[in-house]
């Protein structure tokens, strides 16, 4: 084929009409989409800094790896809506592309480390050292390995974490933050103020008369949207959880006494010693070591004489299982207290042990967690049994059944909801019952139709709830005659409150020219004081509201807040203000001065990779980003 091509465009003739066929091919290409060859931003980028393009499988992996770290430290698995709502998707691109912008940044200004500079950056990480305070490369492994990491991949991120770093600390290293400025915080969160109050509540409102018709009339129709009926639902519910189903599950006392022996580990508590050791290079040095001690020099004096840190020659109180060497371990729980050992050869190097005080181990008897171990079986037992009535569900709605059809199969308890709010209340704005506990299914009963088959809902104990939405009542206005009550009640409430406000105001105007005991007197009312009010803190005396309007008055102003409910107002002046002294050597001015240096360092690096971002050309596709969020993307 490649011989004729050559012959083909061995003349201008053939060259031309082999040009216009390729060129064809290329326009072909286009039209199906291959023209992201040329364009250099194809369907396997979820985004692109200068050069540097992060693929769609990098983000799917990356993203997933942060879904599920945070699944892990919630307890729970976080599906993609939670993950949405936390903003997950765009924190992680946002951060893939910040540190590709360094990347680029980094190959412009031909920055690089040697090998010999990662590996000591590496083997000097104290996450790596061993229990003699060196590189443990056993330890190493286990520990990339569980990261999932390569050794070859994991150089080359250190690499580049490394020179991100480098250009982050040339940027920002060397803050100094202003002691005005650390100061100000202090003054800020440790500020306290006093107050002289008068307090009023709704009796001070005085009589309120029943509306009349007029009024209450007038007062529905400017307000008719607070008084409108919600959407209800009719739903078909079918729940399954292992707490209720547990309930009725027998444990006989002998399962239960054969689970207390299989879980014996459960119920004790292990022998934890106090173990000092040194560590020495070889067995030769730790027995001359061992007859020094013996001949009257002190443990601790052979520590200081090789230089041993306290960090490193108190391992504190532990377990036998906590020890990393076994062979250390099984010496220190043999040895007698108050004894130096024998040298111990170990995984690490040898050492001279000595144990401290003890604490012995500790069982719970059976009887004290029988109950205990029979709840924990019915609802192990109960998760078998609904996993297994969950996929004979499964399979009859795969067949067509509906709820009732399936619950009436299966012998199971199916509850029909007449009407129920998006808030979960019922028409008389009572909390509809009986609805397994932590499970949110009314978010998808109100996203879905009438007739739909929908996916079931999981609760957090591990069971599930099907639903059918039967029919919907739409929202809807509510004539007068209907919420009389509820109107009046409302009506009667604003007046109180509109009342008190009225009179606080004329308090607060006297107090601007009088004492709080005098206004108070006059007022037939009580004079009161707060002391040691605080910024975001909780007073016994007064509202968080009446707080944050009391940090908002100078000295000897007066003020005027609503409390915790439109019905309770404060009339205040602040009688003092006072700022603790702050000791720069002290450790909360050192604490401030991190916390400012680290916001500043932040907000510097961020506002220089914003313009390295647009410096360099940043573009994201979009619906590559939405295929991987969907679990549809393609490579």
């Amino acid at each position: 084929m490649l011989r004729g091509i050559h012959k083909a465009t061995s003349n201008w003739i053939g060259r031309a009409i082999t040009g216009v066929i390729l060129g064809m091919i290329a326009i072909s290409f286009a039209i199906w989409g291959i023209g992201d060859i040329f364009r250099g931003f194809g369907r396997s980028s979820a985004a692109k800094v200068g050069g540097t393009d992060i693929s769609i499988e990098q983000f799917r992996q990356n993203y997933n790896d942060r879904v599920q770290q945070l699944s892990r430290r919630v307890g729970r698995p976080i599906t993609s809506e939670q993950a949405r709502a936390l903003n997950l998707p765009s924190q992680m691109l946002g951060q893939m592309i910040a540190e590709a912008a360094l990347d680029e940044n980094a190959k412009q200004m031909r920055l690089g480390l040697s090998d010999a500079e990662i590996a000591k950056r590496i083997t000097t990480d104290p996450n790596f050292r061993g229990l003699n305070g060196q590189f443990d490369r056993n330890r190493f492994d286990a520990i990339i390995r569980q990261a999932g990491y390569t050794e070859g991949r994991f150089v080359a991120e250190q690499r580049r974490v490394t020179l991100r770093r480098e250009i982050a600390e040339s940027i920002a290293g060397n803050l100094t933050v202003p002691q005005t400025a650390i100061a100000i915080h202090h003054r800020f969160r440790n500020e306290e103020r006093a107050i002289d109050y008068i307090a009023l509540d709704r009796e001070q409102a005085g009589d309120i008369p029943a509306p009349t018709p007029e009024i209450l009339s007038k007062y529905f129709d400017e307000r008719k949207v607070l008084f409108r009926a919600p959407e209800y639902r009719k739903i078909d519910l079918l729940a399954l959880s292992p707490t209720d189903a547990s309930r009725w599950t027998q444990i006989s006392d002998a399962d239960a006494r054969k689970a207390y022996d299989d879980r014996r580990a459960r119920y004790v508590t292990p022998e934890r010693r106090d173990v000092q050791q040194i560590a020495f290079p070889n067995v030769e040095e730790a027995r001359a070591a061992a007859q020094r001690i013996a001949s009257g020099t002190s443990f601790e004096q052979i520590a200081t004489e090789r230089g041993v840190k306290d960090t490193d020659l108190n391992l504190g109180m532990v377990t036998k299982a906590g020890m990393l060497d076994s062979a250390v371990a099984d010496a220190a729980f043999a040895l007698e207290p108050g004894k130096v050992s024998e040298p111990v050869s170990g995984r690490f190097g040898t050492f001279l042990l000595r144990v401290g005080k003890t604490e012995p181990e500790k069982v719970r008897p059976y009887e004290e967690v029988a109950n205990e171990i029979r709840r924990d079986l019915a609802q192990e037992r109960a998760r078998k049994e609904i996993a297994d009535l969950q996929n004979k569900i499964e399979d009859e709605r795969g067949a067509g059944q509906s709820l009732s059809e399936i619950a009436k199969k299966l012998n199971l308890s199916m509850r029909t909801i007449d009407a129920i709010d998006r808030s979960g209340r019922d028409p008389r704005g009572d909390l509809v019952t009986g609805i397994p506990a932590g499970a949110d299914f009314l978010a998808p009963v109100f996203a879905s139709d009438v007739g739909v088959e929908n996916e079931p809902v999981q609760t957090p104990d591990g069971g599930f709830i099907w639903f059918e939405v039967i029919s919907t009542t739409p929202s809807r206005e509510r004539p007068l005659a209907e919420v009389q009550d509820r109107v009046a009640e409302r009506w009667r409430e604003d007046e109180i409150a509109a009342r008190l406000k009225s009179k606080a105001n004329e308090l607060a105007d006297k107090l601007k020219t009088s004492t709080i005991a005098e206004v108070a007197a006059a007022a037939g009312l009580k004079a009161q004081s707060a002391k040691g009010l605080r910024r975001g803190a909780v007073s016994d005396a007064v509202p968080a509201r009446v707080v944050n309007d009391v940090f908002l008055t100078p000295k000897d102003g007066v003020g005027n807040s609503e409390g915790d409910r439109p019905s309770y107002r404060v009339v205040f002046r602040v009688t003092d203000i006072t700022v603790p002294p702050l000791d720069p050597n002290s450790p909360e001015a050192k604490q401030l001065e991190n916390a400012l240096k680290t916001a500043a360092f932040e907000d510097l690096v961020s506002q220089y990779i914003t313009r390295l971002q647009a410096d360099l050309g940043t573009t994201i596709n979009e619906a590559a980003v939405n295929q991987v969020l969907s679990g549809s993307a393609q490579n």
